[in-house]
């Protein structure tokens, strides 16, 4: 049987300003911003992406900067952490990046047999840069970092949640995920089984639950094959019972969006 799903589409998460956002993802992170345009619901707010050369699915990172915006609270009901695939062996690559532009994070650790390193946007975003040697995308390859050390897309989200099993649910039974690794209160689940496209489930019910706001994801996007599939999701979807929008159409894409049941938009 084909799969409706097949991976991330594309993360959209809110900012404070947009010069200091494209000044941390393009130069910083050296990723590519491949274009500027607004956003559809409120076309006095720019909508700027980020990605690879040619805006693969699996690489855009976008975002609405919204001057006056109050600060988000990361916490559970949201996606919590975006995570980057690099090569295995950019880690010290981007420690000595990181401390050269002043950006605090953590000390590198394993998670599932990979190396994680956690750090925060100007604006408090989660971020995080995961050493494997799984992922065959190239990174940008005409940006500030050097394409053997460069981003090659996304590596995975982490949403937080009260508790993992409602939304496991509906990612196997409803969105062609599988279950791929556990460990503690971490469950991680994908549609291709590769990076950029895992998807962890963070089981923290005595976290305080999230706030919308500037440092905070606003959606995440899964990719399905093209407008006949979107459907067939769709349909599925609202069968579960989930609040489904009708298909809108993004000029770039077409898209539903509904509430998966621990609280994130997607």
């Amino acid at each position: 049987m084909n799969k409706l799903v097949i991976g991330i589409h594309h993360i959209t998460a809110l900012a404070s300003d947009a010069q200091k956002n494209v000044d941390f993802y393009a130069g910083v992170l050296g990723l590519r911003l491949v274009k500027k345009t607004i956003n559809f619901d409120s076309p006095d707010v720019y909508h700027l992406y980020y990605g690879n050369e040619i805006g693969s699915p699996g690489t855009i990172l976008t975002f609405f900067p919204i001057p006056g915006l109050p600060k988000g609270r990361k916490g559970k009901g949201q996606l919590t952490t975006t995570s980057f695939s690099i090569t295995q062996n950019a880690m010290e690559y981007w420690i000595k990046r990181l401390d050269k532009f002043t950006v605090s994070h953590e000390s590198p650790k394993n998670r599932f047999d990979d190396l994680v390193i956690y750090f925060e946007d100007p604006d408090g975003l989660g971020l995080e840069l995961v050493a494997n040697s799984q992922d065959a995308r190239t990174g940008f390859a005409n940006g500030n970092v050097p394409v053997e050390f460069a981003i090659k897309g996304f590596y995975g989200i982490t949403l937080s949640e009260e508790c993992h099993q409602r939304t496991a649910d509906l990612l196997t039974s409803q969105m062609d995920h599988a279950l791929i690794f556990a460990s503690g209160n971490r469950w991680r689940y994908s549609a291709s089984g590769k990076p950029g496209d895992f998807v962890d489930i963070l089981c923290t019910p005595d976290a305080m639950a999230g706030l919308s706001g500037y440092g905070t994801i606003h959606h995440v996007a899964f990719a399905t094959a093209d407008d006949a599939t979107q459907l067939k999701a769709r349909e599925k979807l609202w069968k579960y019972g989930l609040n489904v929008t009708p298909v809108l159409d993004r000029e770039y894409f077409h898209s539903v969006y509904f509430r998966e049941p621990g609280g994130c938009i997607v």
